[in-house]
């Protein structure tokens, strides 16, 4: 007796068809698997460059709305140039504050001269921040170095109010007193276009 099996497998054919359909999902699958994970990264890059935004923003309030200026002390100053880089502002900040304690085991007298620079490094922008303790001596105060305070911006501009109208400089040994209220802007890039983000601050301190 002869039995034939009903069972022929599958053709050349449909296994061709199997394996381009099966590359085809496959293909689709690892697609959308790197556009979460590229969505993921730019999402978080974005909210560390908000944050870093955030802190700066805060810290040069709070530094401007501390600072301090004294007709007979030429260390307590506040100085504004306007320093524009083919048609972006890159204004730089120079002014005398009160810092709060480190809390390391070192003299500090609480009162800090700062500087805000904008700088070019790899054909980008980088705002630098340098603090020294008034009260060390001139060659301590020059090796103080400045560190990256925020990467990648566009431009930084400072406008000083003057009662009247907004300024871009300022200085305390011209104008003989602190402003009466300054804007900071930052400017960044968010997805390709730039965004631009202000704080607006009003030094308390009249002096010493």
């Amino acid at each position: 007796m002869c039995v034939t099996s009903s069972n022929k497998g599958f053709t050349l054919l449909e296994l061709l068809i199997a394996l381009v359909l099966m590359g085809i999902l496959s293909g689709a699958l690892y697609g959308s698997y790197f556009a979460v994970l590229r969505a993921r990264d730019r999402a978080s890059a974005g909210m560390e460059a908000r944050r870093e935004l955030g802190a700066t923003l805060d810290l040069l309030r709070r530094e401007v709305s501390s600072a301090l200026f004294s007709r007979n002390d030429k260390r307590l100053l506040f100085v504004v140039e306007d320093r524009d880089n083919f048609g972006a502002p890159s204004s730089s900040l120079e002014l005398t504050t009160l810092t709060p304690p480190l809390g390391v085991a070192r003299q500090e007298s609480g009162i800090s001269a700062v500087q805000y620079r904008l700088i070019e490094k790899d054909k980008r922008y980088i705002l630098t921040r340098r603090e020294r303790d008034v009260l060390l001596d001139s060659a301590t105060a020059a090796a103080a170095a400045a560190y990256p305070q925020m990467e990648r911006v566009s431009s930084f501009l400072v406008e000083c109010y003057d009662g009247s109208k907004w300024v871009k400089s300022w200085d305390t040994a011209l104008n003989y007193a602190l402003p009466k209220a300054v804007r900071i802007t930052v400017q960044v890039e968010e997805e390709g276009k730039p965004v631009e983000f202000s704080v607006l601050a009003t030094p308390r301190v009249s002096g010493l």
